[in-house]
C-alpha cells in the first residue's frame, strides 16, 4: 500500500507538469492505467483536459475503464474524442460507460454518431439483464474455421489482430458458426505446417451461456483462471467472450453484495449516495428486525417472575446472547462460502452441518467450563454469595452458554442451507434472521434453566 501511495504521489506531480514535460507521454506510459486513473481523480479538471490531449487513444481507453465514476470524466472530453474512446473499448466496457453517463443529451449525441456495427454490438449486449452473463461479454475476439490449415489459420489471426485485442486464445468454429473449441496462440505459432488444426484444438475449454446467472457461474469461472471464456447462445453458437478482468470484477462485486446482505442491507452502499438513499436501503431490514426484537422482548417478559426473584440472572444475559450471536455469525459466514459451490451434494451439506454443530458444541463446552469458574469467583468475591449459591448460578450460566452456542452453530448452518435449497439467496435472508433467532433461543434456554435450577431453590 505504501508503494502504491508513493506511485500515486509521483503521478500527481507528473500530471501537474503536463505542459512542461516534452516526454510526458513516454513518462506516463511507465505507469499502470489503474494508478494513472487514481492520480487523475485527484487533480483539477483543467489539468485533466490538458492530459487528455497529450496521451494516445489506447492509453486513454485503459485509464477510463478504471475511473470510479466515469460519468464525471467522460463529459470533460470533446464529443469526437469521447466517441473514439468508446469505439476503442471492448463492448462491455463501452456499455458500462454509456450506462454510467448521466447527461442524457451527451449520451444520445454519442449514440447517434456511433457506427452501425458498434451500435449493434452494444445494443445486443445491453439487451441482457445485468445479472446475466450476456451483459458482461464482449465481441472483441478472434475466430478461425476448423477447415483451415495451420498456415491459413495463422494468416487469419494476423488479419484479425489489426482490429481485435484478445488474440491469445483463438476460438474455433465450423462453417455454420457452431462453437467447437479453442486454440492457444502459442500452440498455433509452434505448430508444424503439416499439423492438423484439429490436433491442437482444446474441446473441453470451459464455456458459459448468455442467459446464465453471473452469481451461479462466477465461482466456477474463477477456479478455471482462464483469460477468456466463450459465451454461447442456446443454439451453442459463439456470440461473445468474457475476460479474466470481467470475472474478477464480477466476483468482487458479488462478494461486496453478499457482505452488504449479511449486514442486513438491500444493496451495497456507495460513498456518494445521499443520506436518504442510504436510509431507504437500511430501513426495510431495520423495521423487520424491530418487530423480531419486540418478540424477543416479549419472551423475556414471560420470565418476569424469575427475574423478580433471582435478579442476578439479568447480569449474565448479555453474555449468553453475545456468545450465541458470535457463534451463529461464524457458522453463517463459513456456510455461505461453502454454498458458493453449486455442485456440493446433500450428503456433504449434512456432514458439514453436523461438523459445525460439533464445533459449536465443543467450543460451548470449553467456554462454559471457563465461564463456570469465572462467574463463581465473581459471585463469591464481588457479590458475596455463598459458595453453594455461586456454584448453582454459575452452573446455570455455563449450561445455558453451552446449549446456546450448540444451537446457534446448528441454526447458523441450517438456515442458509434451507434458504439455498428453496432457491432464496442465503446471504440476504440469513444474517439478521439468524441473529434474532439465536437471541430468542438463548433467552428461552437461559431463563428456563434459571427457573428450573434457581427459582425452586429460593436463592
Amino acid at each position: 500500500m505504501k508503494l502504491k501511495n508513493t506511485r500515486i504521489q509521483n503521478l500527481i506531480i507528473l500530471l501537474n507538469q503536463v505542459d512542461q514535460n516534452q516526454q510526458f507521454h513516454d513518462a506516463l506510459s511507465l505507469y499502470h492505467a489503474s494508478d494513472i486513473a487514481d492520480a487523475m481523480q485527484q487533480i483539477s479538471e483543467d489539468t485533466r483536459k490538458q492530459v487528455y490531449q497529450k496521451i494516445d487513444l489506447d492509453l486513454l481507453s485503459d485509464i477510463f475503464t478504471y475511473f470510479d465514476h466515469v460519468s464525471k470524466y467522460i463529459t470533460e472530453l470533446e464529443p469526437d474524442v469521447a466517441l473514439a474512446l468508446i469505439k476503442n473499448m471492448d463492448d462491455d466496457d463501452a456499455l458500462s460507460i454509456l450506462d454510467d453517463i448521466e447527461d442524457t443529451s451527451f449520451k444520445n449525441q454519442l449514440l447517434a454518431r456511433m457506427d452501425e456495427r458498434s451500435f449493434k454490438d452494444i445494443r445486443f449486449i445491453s439487451s441482457f439483464p445485468e445479472d446475466e452473463v450476456g451483459h458482461m461479454m464482449t465481441t472483441n475476439y478472434v475466430t478461425i474455421l476448423n477447415t483451415y490449415t495451420i498456415k491459413e489459420a495463422m494468416r487469419s489471426v494476423i488479419d484479425q489482430a489489426h482490429e481485435k485485442d484478445n488474440v491469445n486464445t483463438i476460438f474455433v468454429l465450423d462453417q455454420m458458426n457452431n462453437y467447437l473449441g479453442v486454440v492457444n496462440l502459442k500452440d498455433l505459432i509452434i505448430a508444424r505446417e503439416h499439423t492438423k488444426l484439429e490436433d491442437i484444438v482444446i474441446q473441453n475449454h470451459p464455456k458459459v451461456y448468455v442467459t446464465d446467472k453471473v452469481s451461479e457461474v462466477i465461482e466456477q469461472l474463477k477456479d478455471y483462471g482462464e483469460d477468456f471464456i466463450p459465451v454461447l447462445n442456446k443454439e451453442k453458437r459463439l456470440v461473445g467472450i468474457i475476460t479474466l478482468d470481467d470475472i474478477i470484477d464480477a466476483f468482487d462485486e458479488e462478494m461486496s453484495e453478499d457482505y452488504a446482505k449479511l449486514a442486513g442491507l438491500t444493496a451495497e452502499e456507495d460513498i456518494n449516495e445521499t443520506i436518504l438513499e442510504s436510509i431507504k436501503k437500511r430501513m426495510p431490514w431495520l423495521i423487520l428486525l424491530l418487530g423480531l426484537g419486540l418478540i424477543v422482548s416479549s419472551v423475556v417478559g414471560i420470565f418476569e417472575r424469575i427475574v423478580e426473584q433471582v435478579s442476578i440472572v439479568i447480569l449474565f444475559q448479555s453474555l449468553i446472547l453475545d456468545m450465541a450471536g458470535n457463534v451463529g455469525t461464524q457458522s453463517l459466514a463459513v456456510t455461505i462460502r461453502v454454498l458458493m459451490d453449486e455442485e456440493i451434494s446433500g450428503k456433504t451439506k449434512l456432514k458439514f452441518m453436523l461438523k459445525e454443530t460439533k464445533i459449536g458444541g465443543t467450543n460451548g463446552l470449553l467456554l462454559g467450563m471457563l465461564a463456570f469458574c469465572v462467574v463463581s469467583i465473581f459471585l463469591v468475591s464481588m457479590k458475596h454469595y455463598t459458595l453453594n449459591q455461586s456454584f448453582l448460578i454459575a452452573g446455570c450460566v455455563s449450561l445455558a452458554l453451552f446449549l446456546a452456542m450448540l444451537t446457534s452453530a446448528f441454526v447458523g448452518t441450517a438456515i442458509p442451507i434451507f434458504f439455498h435449497k428453496i432457491k432464496v439467496d442465503p446471504a440476504v435472508a440469513s444474517g439478521p434472521l439468524i441473529t434474532t433467532i439465536n437471541d430468542l433461543i438463548a433467552v428461552i434456554t437461559y431463563y428456563s434453566l434459571a427457573g428450573l435450577l434457581l427459582l425452586q431453590l429460593h436463592l
